[in-house]
């Protein structure tokens, strides 16, 4: 499909991509074919699609995957492509928000391995990468667009400037797997950004157990808490995030043979894991969790 199909598409139906939405739509089937190859989407995978948009990504999905769903948030999109039939008939398109998606009552219907591939506004990329995690324990894995910042953050490294609270908790639970950079040509219209497909799967030896949601939100909260002043140390950006004394997270650190300055990029995340699980249980204070 061409920007001109895409466009001719649009204007039959009566639609324009959204702003308020963020809809930048793919449209370059070859390179939909290629996305789904650094999805490493196989036969026996089902897959549940986040964000149809003009179905050329679902479209390379279906002879690849044993199942493909689709979710799409705009109703207009939903109805265009049922009349225009731009879907193969063995897809399941769904109008719907996947913010209020069970994950796992779409794996129980869709049957394991499920892998989840999402092309989203960027401005809910974030909180569903956050949403993937609390069920990184029935997922087969996740490829997602995101703005090349945000992929950035994932795999960055202790003490680089990108290394954040995102690159923590997804290190715990995650191996960062391959990746591809998309130019703004490649969608319609064009953005003002470089997007990257970014994939992520499982980690054989988290370092949270996979499933237990409760414990992962009460380390994630120290971790955020702790990134929340960088040019602070730990101890100091604990204490003024969190409220938590600084004598107990001196006390921890030193447990774990780690200096009192340290600051919060210069910890792993082997090192954020043992200092979260020991001050999981103080109280945080509202900023910490922000």
């Amino acid at each position: 499909m061409t920007p001109a199909e895409a466009q001719a598409f649009l204007g039959r139906q009566g639609l324009a991509p959204s702003r308020e939405r963020g809809q930048n739509f793919l449209h370059d089937d070859r390179l939909a074919q290629k996305l789904v190859a650094t999805a490493g989407v196989t036969p026996d995978d089902a897959v549940l699609e986040i964000g149809t948009g003009l179905g050329i990504l679902t479209r390379a999905l279906a002879p690849a995957a044993r199942r493909v769903r689709t979710v799409e948030i705009d109703g207009g999109l939903v109805r265009g492509i049922e009349q225009e039939s731009l879907l193969p008939a063995d897809v399941e398109l769904i109008h719907g928000d996947a913010l209020d998606l069970d994950f796992a009552v779409q794996v129980a219907e869709l049957g394991p391995p499920v892998k989840i591939v999402a092309n989203l506004p960027y401005s809910v990329a974030t909180p569903l990468l956050r949403r993937f995690l609390d069920h990184a324990d029935i997922l087969a894995g996740w490829g997602v667009m995101v703005q090349r910042e945000v992929a950035q953050r994932l795999r960055a490294s202790p003490g680089s400037k990108a290394y954040g609270s995102l690159s923590v908790i997804h290190q715990w639970l995650t191996q960062v797997g391959p990746a591809l950079d998309l130019h703004g040509q490649c969608f319609y219209p064009v953005p003002k950004v470089v997007s990257t497909f970014i994939t992520l799967s499982p980690r054989e030896d988290p370092l949270v157990a996979p499933g237990n949601q409760g414990e992962l939100a009460r380390m994630e909260r120290i971790v955020r808490a702790g990134f929340a002043h960088r040019r602070k140390t730990v101890v100091n950006s604990l204490k003024q995030a969190a409220g938590i004394a600084p004598a107990t997270v001196e006390a921890v650190l030193a447990a774990n043979g780690l200096d009192g300055r340290v600051r919060a990029e210069a910890l792993s995340p082997e090192a954020w894991q043992k200092v979260s699980v020991a001050l999981s249980d103080e109280e945080i204070g509202e900023e910490g969790v922000s």
